[in-house]
């Protein structure tokens, strides 16, 4: 198994170490890995998230699928942790994202405003903010003064920064596409040159190789890419997404592929709850079961 970065060797602050040990050692697995539970796709893509699973459009069904499933937190916007967070206080860790868009316009000049503070998340109680940064859209002069202003505040408040690192817009899709290898190694490494303590990317798919520059365009298998992708985010933890939901087998590959390369853990949404309870919980337990073979040392 790859390396995977200590607390003590990620240069945080008080109040981000404390935060993050809150979140790695005191809940899910106590082990130093992170499984996290995202809800933010009803903003991202509309309620057509919902239909596979109607129980899932209730926020308090989710949040406690999240305690009873073992997450190490959940991920909500402003709006939903103001009026269901409450509830669970103390309970479960709470990733605030403060910025979200719609999918109705189109991703050729992606740009995600911010709705939330980090000054919020202090309010909310939450241990972490999630910012999604558009790596390689034509708007990412916008995305990246919005994310300074983001890191700067996490940092004089100590709140761990999670970055959604996703690369959109033309010139990505004209270059294998958003889960290209060479897509999700460029996000990678973007958001830990940009300050991410934790970033959160899809999991790579090196056969995407249109157009894409030399050194990526040859044989790779998916191990090896997830490998490159955890390298190239360095001293920042790193979130493998669960994506699209897709069969147990290779989701459960997926998962074990991106432990081996020492990622800090995984954070699956659809593929959890667009399942009905029982079958979402015993899905959890199988990823729980992978986790749990690669402590953090």
């Amino acid at each position: 198994m790859a390396h995977r970065p200590a607390l003590a060797e990620l240069g945080l602050n008080t109040g981000k170490k404390t935060r993050l040990h809150r979140i790695l050692h005191e809940h899910g697995l106590r082990n130093g890995t992170a499984f996290f539970l995202p809800y933010d796709q009803g903003l991202e893509h509309g309620p057509r998230d919902f239909f596979a699973n109607p129980a899932a459009s209730d926020p308090k069904y989710i949040i406690k699928l999240a305690l009873e499933g073992g997450f190490n937190g959940i991920a909500i916007q402003i709006g939903l942790a103001e009026k269901f967070y409450w509830d669970y206080a103390g309970e479960l860790p709470l990733v605030l994202k403060l910025n979200g868009k719609t999918e109705i316009p189109s991703d050729a000049e992606a740009l995600s405003p911010l709705h939330g503070s980090v000054e919020d998340a202090v309010r909310l109680g939450a241990d972490a903010v999630g910012y999604t940064l558009y790596v390689g859209s034509p708007a990412q002069e916008h995305d990246f003064a919005q994310l300074r202003q983001v890191r700067a505040d996490a940092h004089r408040l100590g709140m761990p920064l999670i970055v959604w690192a996703y690369p959109r817009g033309s010139a990505i899709e004209g270059k294998g596409g958003k889960d290209s290898f060479y897509a999700v190694d460029y996000a990678a490494r973007t958001a830990s040159e940009l300050g991410a303590d934790v970033v959160k990317v899809n999991f790579p798919h090196p056969a995407k190789i249109d157009n894409v520059p030399a050194p990526y365009a040859k044989e790779t298998t998916s191990q090896q890419a997830i490998d490159a992708v955890v390298r190239s985010a360095g001293r920042t933890l790193l979130l493998v997404s669960g994506g699209g939901k897709a069969g147990d087998d290779a989701m459960l590959e997926k998962a074990r592929e991106s432990m081996e390369a020492g990622a800090t853990g995984l954070i699956f949404g659809r593929n959890v709850w667009q399942r009905d309870h029982d079958e979402s919980l015993r899905f959890v337990a199988a990823l729980r079961d992978i986790l749990a073979k690669y402590p953090s040392t």
